[in-house]
């Protein structure tokens, strides 16, 4: 299960660009993590829009973001090329990573049931264990919580 002061699942998925990324390898800096449901949907767009806005605070505070989706590589580049996206953006095709993390849900709408990726955010501190973790997001003034949330965890 994952929880608050548990080690992260390890994660090694390809980018945008198909460059293999490796969770493990990043062990010392703080990593946010955060899972969307779909490439280019309103919410998963204003979601990264505002990652990517808050982009310079993130890295200035030491921490790498990645999003993740079980879209494409190839879905991800279009979607970064679209909305000027500076994230990375992560490939999740098999369901891995989100099923990992737990965010690998049953989903209704309209009454409907289906399997998929629920909205949540990973604040991953220095030694790999989760510092903090958002589940069933909200996008609006998601990304300050965040970031406020790290600016805690590692001050200046």
């Amino acid at each position: 299960m994952v929880a608050e002061g548990k080690k992260a699942p390890n994660i090694k998925l390809p980018d945008a660009d198909g460059d293999i990324v490796d969770l493990s390898k990043l062990k010392g800096t703080p990593v946010v993590v955060y899972f969307y449901p779909k490439d280019d949907t309103s919410g998963c767009t204003a979601e990264a829009i505002d990652f990517t806005a808050h982009k310079e605070a993130f890295d200035k505070a030491g921490a790498v973001v990645v999003g993740i989706s079980p879209d494409s590589s190839k879905s991800h580049q279009k979607f970064a090329e679209k909305h000027a996206l500076s994230i990375r953006l992560l490939a999740d095709t098999e369901k891995k990573a989100a099923e990992a993390y737990g965010v690998w849900v049953e989903k209704s709408m309209y009454g409907k049931k289906y399997m998929g990726v629920e909205r949540a955010t990973f604040l991953i501190d220095k030694s790999g264990k989760i510092a903090k973790l958002w589940r069933k997001v909200k996008v609006p003034g998601h990304v300050a919580e965040v970031l406020a949330a790290l600016n805690e965890m590692t001050p200046e």
